[in-house]
């Protein structure tokens, strides 16, 4: 209890006390700044705060805008595609038309190809045939 009456003293004795004892620290009165300080000092944060929310939100705004744009592309460039893909797609449909009503002479083009081919083969065959009785002769001659 000697040390509670010490602390209870006069302020001397405590300054004394707290100097004696490294783990005691001494604190300063807070001094409250001016009202006028306080008042300005709010008006300048209400300020930059509503400055930065309305750039914020101006960006926001900006982005949406940007957004909307390439949305707007997109789809254009997607009816564009569109209309690439109907014409191809009506092409290719006049185009198998085409091919269908080409089938037969195609059909006839491969017979006769076929019946030249034969035709060929005859040739050479009798080309041989020929040969052969020319040579035959040939040697019924030198008799």
């Amino acid at each position: 209890m000697a040390t509670a009456t010490a602390a209870e003293g006069p302020p001397e004795a405590r300054v004394q006390g707290a100097k004696q004892d490294p783990a005691v620290e001494t604190a300063e009165e807070a001094k409250e700044p001016a009202e006028a300080d306080i008042n300005e000092l709010c008006k300048d944060m209400f300020s930059k705060m509503a400055t930065y929310l309305t750039g914020e939100l101006t960006a926001t705004s900006e982005d949406y805008k940007l957004l909307e744009n390439m949305n707007k592309l997109t789809s254009l460039k997607y009816l564009e595609m569109k209309d690439i893909a109907v014409n191809i797609s009506r092409n290719l449909k006049d185009l198998n038309q085409k091919y269908a009503g080409l089938q037969p002479y195609l059909e006839q083009i491969n017979l006769i190809e076929e019946q030249v081919a034969a035709l060929e083969q005859a040739a050479y065959k009798l080309d041989a045939y020929s040969k052969k009785l020319e040579a035959k002769y040939k040697k019924l001659e030198k008799r």
